[in-house]
């Protein structure tokens, strides 16, 4: 069973009426703020760190976690956007897919710590698509990744470095990450699967 793509800005969409709150805005602002922390400590502080959102909700919240970070060690990180459009592996079963175009800050990605940043981990396929395009763009020193929640159900050897909350899913359950940049309100729901 394929993960459904949730990246797609959708202010229309209604709540299932089975949906139940898991990180409220405040949860989702205490998350970025420790895995911005995490992020400087591995790190040793912000020197040659690059953040890239994976669109379309990984890039609000890389651009969340830099203001983060920023606030701790008064300096600027850069920011950009990953497209993986090309890269997916489900593109023979989903050929129309929204192309985003791929930003890389001008300091580049040679030689740096790249954190990939993204609103879901689930299979891993996603991710393995980001690793695919970053190969195309330079030679990172290390990569990262930093992902506000961690459902489970990895279909390939990937794992986040960074999580906001593991949030333990059965297959049919689904995952709604909404973010004020996009839907107007902060919130992460779960609907689906059996009543627990």
């Amino acid at each position: 069973m394929t993960c459904p793509d949730l990246s797609a800005p959708n202010p229309t969409s209604s709540t299932p009426a089975d949906a139940r709150d898991v990180m409220s805005a405040d949860d989702i602002a205490r998350a970025l703020r420790r895995i911005g922390h995490e992020i400087l400590e591995r790190n040793k502080g912000a020197e040659g760190l690059v953040l890239l959102g994976i669109p379309s909700r990984g890039v609000p919240l890389a651009r969340r976690l830099a203001a983060a970070i920023s606030e701790v060690e008064g300096t600027q990180i850069p920011v950009g956007e990953l497209d993986i459009t090309l890269h997916r592996d489900d593109l023979r079963r989903h050929p129309v897919r929204a192309a985003h175009r791929s930003r890389i800050p001008e300091t580049g990605i040679d030689d740096r710590v790249v954190v990939l940043v993204d609103d879901v981990l689930y299979s891993g396929r996603t991710i393995r698509a980001a690793l695919d395009a970053l190969s195309e763009l330079g030679r990172p020193r290390a990569v990262r990744l930093a992902v506000l929640v961690d459902r489970g159900h990895r279909e390939l050897p990937i794992r986040a470095d960074h999580v906001g909350k593991n949030l333990p899913t059965s297959r049919d359950e689904r995952i709604h990450v909404r973010l004020a940049e996009l839907d107007g309100l902060d919130v992460v729901r779960i609907s689906g699967g059996e009543a627990r």
